[in-house]
């Protein structure tokens, strides 16, 4: 799915403790909203990396491409920059950029269902 992805943040904190993964190729820093709202910004570099999810989780890609599968998918859906992909609670997914990087905002709220996100077909995601 596509949608407008923010060019910015304002009136936010930001945490300085980068959350570092697999050795650094998937790093991100946590945005603190005065509302309680948390986001994460972060990066992944080529390479192919497997997460678990607590909560909910939206996924918006704002550069680059990669290839997802979730765990209740058995195919890989890939998402360029601009598009949206939201991953169940308790669940988990694979992620693989194949070349370059990919800087994402994930969004975990609660509020969010899938079925509303998945429930259209985008031009921006690709099923392989």
């Amino acid at each position: 799915m596509t949608g407008k992805v923010p060019e910015r943040f304002d009136d936010v904190s930001v945490t300085c403790k980068a959350n570092v993964y697999y050795d650094g190729q998937v790093t991100s820093h946590d945005i603190l909203f005065k509302d309680g709202e948390k986001k994460r910004l972060g990066v992944i570099r080529s390479g192919v990396y497997k997460f678990r999810t607590d909560d909910l989780e939206k996924m918006d890609i704002t550069s680059g491409s990669c290839r997802v599968r979730q765990a209740d998918e058995g195919q890989w859906v890939t998402y360029r920059a601009g598009a949206t992909f939201v991953v169940p609670g308790w669940s988990n997914f694979e992620i693989a950029v194949d070349k370059g990087v990919v800087e994402y905002i994930s969004s975990f709220e609660t509020h969010l269902n899938k079925k509303t996100y998945l429930s259209t077909e985008y031009p921006s995601v690709d099923r392989q």
